[in-house]
């Protein structure tokens, strides 16, 4: 029987097996913004609508969030190592199943299983990576880890261009190929077994229950651009989302052995990571997303010029993170982490007053600035989501801590894409030039600007980008204030204690 306590690796394996989580790291970031690249072309390719196409990335995020609770508790009953190795070589054979897809619907659900296998991969290996290390270097581990998502976030958009022009679309994914591969190899020499002794069956009804509320969240809101807000069946979907959420609480109270434990939301620096967790989505990972689709659908760049020029935002994530680590020598993270989403929302404002088609430096640099400010916080998340649970339940809190960012992700996708959708059509409309507003709404939305002159022939090229303009900064102004307003918050809660968890409510003992 395996037990949660191993006999110590030598150095030499125990690099080898980060070094296989982090190459499965890698591939996960570059299977999403490899694919925002490639959107428009996507889309021509395999004539995708504009629900269609916005699948094409939220299917990826859906899966990957909504069943990482339950991959962490597969991984903590049947062990870390078994989980990480079934992941990273289903995520294998997915990204070269879409080399070959052959519409649009076979592609969404391909993308559908690479969330699934990506959820098993990061919620095995880095439940793994708790065990393998203590204390500080536990905490470096981690710092390597995010460093290597910012690889991948930072190589995936000029990467994947250059592919995309010099051999087509479908090559993005034979990079993810690659790096799954040698990460299952890896990780089948070095990473060793282990699991939770006193891990219970998983909490099927919960995991369902959850599944069910993101999915029909994010369905919801899909339709929202093309019905309204008060269409029966986006209400439907809505009410659902919330009545799934509801018996997902009454679940999780009830079970034994819960996936996830509720009584850890009593305290302050737990509930300040699950909120660090999420505040990237609206302040960061969105405009991997929407930019690439605003350069080269919009602005007509090229793929691989649009991919050059996200390397501004995303560049800051290869080094920062892991000086972020070292800084805590000095400051504390709730400092660290607070200044961090600061410095990112002035980015994302200044971006806002940005002029779309700007010259390509004066559009880098508000970019460089969002993607420094993100860098700080970065490095630090996962270290601290594991640092506040006992070790032995290091498969849930690594479970959940991914869960809120990558389900955060996902929802940050479909409301932020219902709102830019919403936000053109306002501004078509104040022009009033009749004709179908929704449809060349979500067409510009989705990067399609030929597709919304067809709908719309009586609007000039230039008049439909600058309305186009118009509302994209009037989001990124949007999002700025979301993410100050939560740099706020996760500084107050983190900042409460810098030791153990503290329960809400305790602040005079948690006195810094």
């Amino acid at each position: 029987m395996l037990h949660a306590r191993v006999a110590p690796q030598v150095g030499a394996t125990k690099r080898l097996a980060l070094l296989a989580i982090c190459l499965a790291a890698v591939a996960m970031p570059l299977a999403f913004t490899g694919t925002a690249v490639a959107l428009p072309a996507i889309g021509r390719s395999l004539e995708g609508g504009p629900v269609a196409m916005a699948w094409a990335t939220n299917a990826f995020m859906l899966t990957f969030g909504s069943t990482l609770l339950a991959a962490g508790a597969l991984a903590d009953r049947y062990g870390r190592k078994r989980i990480f190795l079934a992941g990273t070589g289903a995520f294998a054979l997915a990204s070269l199943a879409l080399v070959a897809a052959p519409d649009i619907l076979v592609f969404d659900l391909l993308r559908g299983l690479q969330g699934f296998a990506a959820a098993a991969a990061y919620a095995g290996g880095a439940a793994a990576l708790a065990q393998e290390f203590e204390g500080s270097e536990r905490l470096r581990a981690f710092s390597f880890l995010g460093t290597s998502f910012g690889v991948g976030l930072s190589l995936g958009p000029i990467a994947s261009g250059l592919m995309i022009e010099a051999f087509g679309w479908r090559s993005v994914f034979l990079t993810v190929v690659g790096f799954t591969t040698l990460a299952t190899l890896l990780g089948r020499r070095a990473v060793r077994d282990s699991r939770d002794p006193a891990a219970s069956r998983l909490d099927w009804r919960g995991a369902l229950c959850f599944t069910a509320m993101l999915t029909l969240f994010t369905y919801g809101m899909l339709l929202v651009p093309a019905r309204g807000g008060a269409d029966s069946v986006v209400l439907g979907c809505l009410s659902g989302a919330g009545l799934c959420l509801a018996a997902f609480i009454v679940i999780e109270r009830r079970v034994a052995r819960p996936m996830l434990d509720l009584g850890l939301f009593r305290y302050a620096r737990f509930v300040g990571v699950q909120l660090l967790a999420a505040a990237p989505a609206y302040g960061f990972v969105i405009l991997l997303i929407l930019l690439p689709v605003r350069f080269v659908g919009i602005e007509e760049m090229g793929e691989a010029a649009a991919g050059s020029l996200m390397v501004a935002l995303s560049a800051p994530l290869v080094v920062l993170p892991v000086a972020a680590g070292t800084l805590t020598r000095w400051l504390r993270p709730a400092t660290i982490c607070g200044v961090g989403l600061l410095v990112s929302s002035g980015g994302l404002l200044w971006l806002a007053l940005t002029p779309i088609g700007a010259p390509p430096l004066v559009t880098a640099l508000p970019m460089l600035l969002v993607g420094i400010g993100i860098s700080l916080p970065w490095g630090l998340m996962d270290g601290l989501a594991v640092s506040v649970v006992p070790k032995e339940r290091a498969g849930m809190a690594s479970g959940l801590f991914s869960t809120v960012r990558v389900a955060g992700e996902g929802v940050a996708l479909a409301v932020v894409g219902a709102v830019l959708s919403l936000l053109i059509a306002a501004r078509i409309d104040a022009v009033g030039p009749g004709g179908p507003v929704s449809l060349a709404s979500q067409l510009l939305a989705g990067g399609d600007l030929r597709g919304a002159l067809t709908v719309m022939p009586g609007l000039l090229p230039e008049t439909v980008v600058a309305l186009y303009g118009a509302a994209f900064g009037r989001l990124l102004g949007l999002l700025a204030g979301i993410t100050a307003i939560t740099a706020l918050v996760v500084f107050l809660m983190l900042g409460r204690s810098d030791g153990a968890t503290v329960p809400l409510g305790a602040g005079d003992q948690a006195a810094a």
